[in-house]
């Protein structure tokens, strides 16, 4: 406190304490959600709702290799995080689909680029993978 009653300012060296402590607490949450957005069926499942609303069995489909566990359990993550929103229309047999938010599509812009950098180095990346595992191979040989 200063003489006025008021909070006094802080010096250089607690400001610049209170920035890292600030900084780190966002890298925290930051890896959160890269952990939850930007793991692999996260990706395609934000990808495959670009053309719009999808249900279930639809994006089961279109996700090769997902399976119903782990597709449940990426859309209720992605809802959780405002990333897609999840309608229920009460007809027999009830009517669940899947449609990105205003901030799933900013995402889904966001991660184009890396899908498209993904598919055109397919190629390389599994000529790569093999020239690995054939040198793996002979140094396991060798022991």
């Amino acid at each position: 406190m200063n003489a006025t009653g008021g909070r006094a300012r802080p010096t250089r060296q607690e400001a610049r304490q209170e920035v890292r402590q600030g900084a780190r607490q966002d890298g925290c949450r930051t890896r959160d959600v890269l952990g939850s957005v930007g793991d692999k069926w996260s990706l395609l499942v934000v990808s495959t709702l670009t053309s719009g609303p999808l249900r279930f069995t639809e994006l089961k489909r279109s996700v090769e290799g997902v399976s119903q566990r782990m597709l449940t359990v990426t859309l209720r993550d992605l809802e959780r995080d405002g990333i897609l929103v999840r309608t229920v229309r009460s007809v027999m047999p009830p009517h669940v689909s899947y449609e990105l938010t205003p901030m799933g599509r900013t995402l889904r812009d966001a991660i184009a680029p890396l899908l498209e950098w993904s598919r055109a180095h397919l190629r390389h990346i599994d000529a790569a993978r093999a020239r690995f595992h054939g040198r793996a191979g002979r140094m396991d040989g060798d022991g």
